[in-house]
This record gives C-alpha cells, sequence and structure tokens, in this order.
C-alpha cells in the first residue's frame, strides 16, 4: 500500500480503500473499519519487510551481514549489469548511512523505499 509506505494517493486510491474498509457499506469509517484498515496495513509492512530481508540476503554474499562492493558487483552481474567495484562503491555511497562502505539492512531497506 503505497500510504503505508509514505508515498502519495490519488483520490481515486483514497475513494477506493475507503470503499475496500467500509464493512457496513455507509461510506464512512467507523472505528472497528479503521482498526481493520491499521491492521491490514501493518500485515502489508511485515510482507514488505520479509520481501526486504530476502532480498537482502541475495546481495549478502559474503556472510558478513552487510552488502559489500564486491557482493553488489557479483548480483549485478547475475543480473547482467557488468560494473567495475568503483561503481559499486558509488551506488553504495548514495545511501550508506553511517559511511561504513557497505549497506546495512536498514540502509538497504532505505535503498529499496527510495527506489
Amino acid at each position: 500500500m503505497k500510504a503505508a509506505l509514505g508515498g502519495d494517493m490519488s483520490a481515486e486510491e483514497v475513494q477506493a480503500l475507503m470503499v475496500s474498509a467500509d464493512a457496513d457499506g455507509d461510506g464512512l469509517l467507523d472505528e472497528e473499519d479503521f482498526l481493520r484498515l491499521v491492521r491490514e496495513t501493518d500485515a502489508g509492512k511485515e510482507e514488505e519487510g520479509d520481501r526486504c530481508k530476502e532480498a537482502f540476503g541475495i546481495y549478502e554474499m559474503e556472510g558478513r551481514g552487510c552488502i559489500t562492493p564486491l557482493s553488489l558487483k557479483l548480483m549485478m552481474s547475475r543480473l547482467g549489469l557488468h560494473l567495475n567495484v568503483d561503481e559499486c562503491q558509488a551506488m553504495i555511497r548514495r545511501f550508506d548511512l553511517n559511511g561504513d562502505g557497505v549497506l546495512t539492512f536498514d540502509e538497504f531497506k532505505t535503498m529499496i523505499m527510495m527506489a
């Protein structure tokens, strides 16, 4: 759900969300409707987090718990994009919040959310 990720929603998307959350069909979200919507959003976030962890595990190949320039280079090569280590370092630098030269899971998640 775009809104749960901090994105903008169009009027049509908001209307569709309201209709789907309105269990009694009165056109209004009561407390029960709202709580159900929040629970569904939280469940969606958990699924999103699981997909991020899965993707992180694919890129993290060296067993260090982070994505290094070399592991990024190897994964990009598997995807058909042949970058050198310097290019991979530059990619990592854009999202390396603590400046250690690698991507932690949280930094990777930030990168995915911005993509």
